[in-house]
């Protein structure tokens, strides 16, 4: 008798790590023999099939376990995967967007060089007898200008260093000489948070107004639109600021902003 509890044992172990309900079965079966071998002489043929039967059960239950663990581990795997794609893309796009700088600087370079042949070409038509042109004299201008990014770098120095009007002066003047270099999104949000910066937050809400509509894929529309909001509670607006700060979570919803979106519109409903 004791040679066939020896396995019972055994299986009861391995399935400790089986799903509630295929441990009650187990248990109940068990029982059952339990019962069967005290209450009579043994049926050595019956007992040995319902032990393999329950080996049988066990040996599935442990299967799908470790197809579950695999999965899981899969899983994982692919996420991994998945956060290594996202950050190779960030990297992409701030080479792309560092590359578009540098052409942009290269343009005006040449632009520069060529106001300098211009002139160059001006006076000696001028030693000629023959007067500099309107456009000669712009050109020359232009050559005195310095390149867009240290434009748009200048005027975010002065904004972090709390030199709003100057920090304003700079990211207008980059507008003005370059509408359609890689940093015009930028400039003008900029010149919305100088304008918030100084209170002014009529200004401020024209200025983020103009992001959303001339650069609406812009990385800086999220911002514009929750500044907005922002703008709208200093200005004691709450229905208007509550639209803005419902756009953010539902246009961008996964931001950082709309995650402060989300924080604002709590802190207005207490």
């Amino acid at each position: 008798m004791t040679k066939y509890f020896l396995p019972v044992t055994l299986l009861l172990a391995l399935a400790a790590c089986a799903p509630q309900a295929e441990l009650v079965k187990v248990r109940s079966d068990m029982n059952d023999l339990r019962a069967e071998v005290k209450g009579r002489a043994p049926d050595v043929s019956g007992i040995q099939k319902r032990l393999d039967a329950l080996e049988t059960t066990v040996k599935g239950t442990t299967d799908l376990q470790k197809a579950m663990a695999d999965y899981g581990a899969k899983s994982d795997q692919l996420a991994t995967d998945i956060q290594l794609l996202q950050g190779k893309l960030e990297e992409n796009n701030f080479r792309i967007a560092e590359l578009t700088q540098k052409l942009d600087d290269k343009s005006f370079k040449i632009a520069e060089l060529s106001a300098k042949v211009e002139e160059l070409e001006s006076k000696v038509k001028v030693q000629s007898g023959v007067t500099t042109t309107t456009s000669t004299k712009q050109a020359t201008v232009a050559a005195k200008t310095s390149e867009p990014s240290d434009i748009y770098r200048q005027a975010k120095n002065d904004y972090d260093k709390g030199n709003f009007d100057l920090a304003l002066a700079g990211f207008q003047a980059y507008l003005a000489q370059f509408p359609t270099a890689a940093l015009a999104d930028k400039s003008q949000y900029w010149i919305g948070e100088c304008y918030y910066a100084k209170k002014d937050f009529s200004k401020a809400i024209e200025a983020f107004a103009k992001v959303i509509k001339s650069y609406p894929k812009s990385e800086k529309a999220a911002g514009a639109k929750l500044k907005i909001g922002f703008s709208y509670l200093n200005e004691k607006n709450n229905a208007k600021a509550r639209e803005y700060l419902h756009k953010v979570i539902k246009e961008h919803p996964s931001s950082d902003e709309a995650a402060l979106a989300k924080d604002k519109l709590k802190k207005i409903s207490q």
